[in-house]
């Protein structure tokens, strides 16, 4: 008799004890209802009486998911996202809504999912296929602001919900790779007529330089030229002077000057000239027409030379 009641004394007094571990909370009842909450490391609780009725832990914690959802344009699109999520704190009303709220873990992870499933799809709901891609930080917003009250209710907080793939069936798939790269061809003919058009543009000018700057050399050619032959000519007409006044002092005819013009102006023709055949009238007549004419052309030059 002794050791039995030693021995449900050794047993009341184990049961005293309670180990929670370390970012976990448990919860007590007394008799179903709700007594109080245990925290990490080891406690004490009425043997037989209160009773531990659910661990609830406090940290972190993920799930993934994997849904579909419709656009506005009936484009089938499909989800893969993780979701990360905690209680909202320790303080004890938000605790007691953790462990009673649902039945169990399960029911409360398939209420979650349905929650943010049904977020998401109604955003997807108003927008095409072709804005679903680029809106990936706006979804995720959108489900935050949705849904973070609904989860306090509950307990938990919504930490950070990750959309890591967003597919749409194969043909939309394919149609979207076209779309694309038309569009990169298009980039891609645009980009080689601006770069042709500069290369013409950059061409037409240099033609243009060119053009200019040998209208200019021209220019400046033609007119050395022209200087050129008027200091020839006015070294002529010096020579010419010098002459007839020394053939006057010796009393000599200056048409001598003109005949020897005449004569060195037909061995240059001789010479230097590109035609085989030059045609001269050799009569005497001819040399005094030829003669009259140069004294003529001569005396319009210089009075003097014809006296």
């Amino acid at each position: 008799m002794m050791y039995a009641i030693l021995g449900l004394i050794v047993l009341t007094v184990f049961l005293s004890f309670v180990t929670v571990q370390q970012g976990t909370v448990a919860v007590l009842t007394v008799f179903g209802k709700y007594r109080r909450i245990l925290g990490p490391g080891l406690n004490m609780k009425i043997p037989f009486i209160e009773q531990i009725y659910r661990r609830i832990s406090i940290q972190n914690r993920s799930v993934e998911l994997e849904f579909q959802a419709i656009t506005s344009d009936q484009a089938n699109v499909y989800f893969k996202a993780m979701l990360l999520y905690a209680v909202l704190n320790t303080e004890e009303n938000t605790l007691k809504n953790v462990a009673f709220k649902f039945i169990d873990e399960r029911n409360l992870m398939q209420a979650l999912v349905r929650t943010i499933e049904g977020s998401i799809r109604g955003f997807v709901a108003t927008k095409k296929q072709a804005e679903v891609l680029s809106l990936r930080k706006e979804i995720v917003e959108d489900v935050k602001e949705q849904i973070d009250m609904t989860l306090e209710t509950w307990g938990y907080h919504l930490l950070d919900l990750q959309l890591n793939d967003i597919t749409f069936d194969e043909t939309i798939i394919k149609s979207m790779a076209q779309v694309v790269a038309s569009a990169n061809l298009k980039a891609a003919a645009e980009n080689e007529g601006q770069a042709l058009l500069i290369t013409k543009t950059k061409a037409a000018e240099a033609d243009g330089n060119a053009i200019k700057i040998a209208a200019e050399a021209e220019r400046t050619a033609a007119q050395l030229r022209g200087q050129g032959v008027a200091l020839f000519r006015e070294e002529v007409a010096k020579g010419m002077t010098s002459a007839a006044k020394e053939m006057e002092q010796a009393n000599l005819d200056t048409s001598v000057i003109l005949f020897s013009m005449w004569t060195e102006a037909i061995k240059n023709f001789a010479e230097y000239g590109k035609g085989n055949v030059i045609f001269l009238d050799g009569s005497s007549d001819g040399m005094q027409k030829t003669m009259k004419e140069m004294m003529a052309m001569n005396t319009l030059m210089d009075p003097k030379l014809n006296k």
